[in-house]
């Protein structure tokens, strides 16, 4: 008896280690993740947060104090800023626009049976694989009346009286990155909406076809119903990726002519690696996260409240 008794706290030990390392396991596994994102993305994130509220210019070996909201402060009275806010919202909505409703019209196309559509497929792709600071050189020649052909072709059009780059006038430089970007991002809504094409049933345009429905009544009662959350997703990812895209714009026109064309991302690029000031672009960068968190909250939550009145 005083043998067994012994061994029974020993047994109990390994239960609970056993439970233990059971309940602990999961977590080991996706451990290397999290130290990962916490090194990559955390750390950084909590590290720019904190110069918004500091003097941190590079030129000036004095700073680096704290400034409570100083910047924030600054930003409601600097005009530049402002102006970056208003020319973000056109070049995210004028982007978004027709990179949606031509990645739409190309899916669809290519949801059709034809001869080559598998290479056609791989070379709609083609813009989005082009790295982006050489897409922003490309459309930057291209809008070059000594070198390129586009701006003879709209003159030829009619679109303009005589040949000039577009890009030196403040009135249409803006027009320039946005083609450009509605170039790089149709194939992502062109292969996005293609996929979720191919996941809807043929057999539910079959029987609409048996009951006389028009191709336009298919569209309506069954494509957009069961392509609406895969819009949902990539309309809000894509707003986000455009609204910090800034790339095409400070290859094309660094933000000129008269800071036509500068966006709140390329603003902050301006600041931190031009002024060296990183403290204010921190102050801007804050601004503009906590901008696009409202914003995809706010399409999450009108996504969920429109799928609860569903039900």
């Amino acid at each position: 008896m005083a043998t067994q008794t012994g061994k029974l706290p020993v047994e109990r030990r390994g239960g609970f280690s056993k439970k233990l390392s059971g309940i602990l396991e999961p977590y080991l596994y996706v451990s290397p993740a999290l130290v990962l994102i916490i090194a990559v993305m955390l750390m950084p994130l909590i590290l720019g947060l904190s110069y918004a509220f500091r003097d941190i210019r590079i030129l000036n070996p004095f700073s680096g104090g704290f400034v409570g909201m100083a910047h924030f402060q600054t930003l409601i009275s600097d005009q530049a800023f402002l102006g970056a806010l208003a020319n973000t919202a056109w070049w995210t909505f004028g982007s978004l626009v027709f990179q949606f409703g031509l990645g739409l019209i190309l899916a669809l196309l290519l949801n059709r049976a034809f001869l080559g559509r598998g290479l056609i497929q791989a070379l709609v792709f083609l813009p989005w694989a082009v790295p982006t600071f050489l897409s922003g050189l490309n459309w930057a020649w291209m809008f070059n009346p000594v070198v390129g052909p586009l701006p003879h072709w709209m003159t030829s059009l009619g679109l303009m009286a005589e040949p000039y780059n577009i890009l030196s006038d403040p009135d249409l430089a803006m027009w320039g990155p946005i083609i450009a970007n509605i170039w790089f991002g149709i194939p992502f809504f062109a292969i996005t909406m293609l996929a979720a094409l191919q996941s809807i049933p043929k057999e539910l345009y079959e029987a609409a076809s048996i009951d006389g429905a028009t191709t336009r009544q298919q569209f309506v009662s069954i494509t957009l119903p069961f392509l609406a959350p895969t819009i949902a997703i990539t309309l809000m990812l894509r707003t986000i990726w455009i609204a910090n895209f800034a790339d095409l714009i400070v290859v094309m026109t660094k933000g000129g002519p008269a800071d036509s064309t500068q966006i709140v991302a390329s603003y902050i690029f301006t600041q931190a690696f031009r002024r060296l000031d990183f403290g204010y672009a921190s102050a801007i960068a804050a601004v503009l996260l906590v901008l696009l968190l409202a914003y995809a909250l706010s399409v999450i939550a009108l996504r969920r409240a429109m799928t609860h009145s569903d039900n």
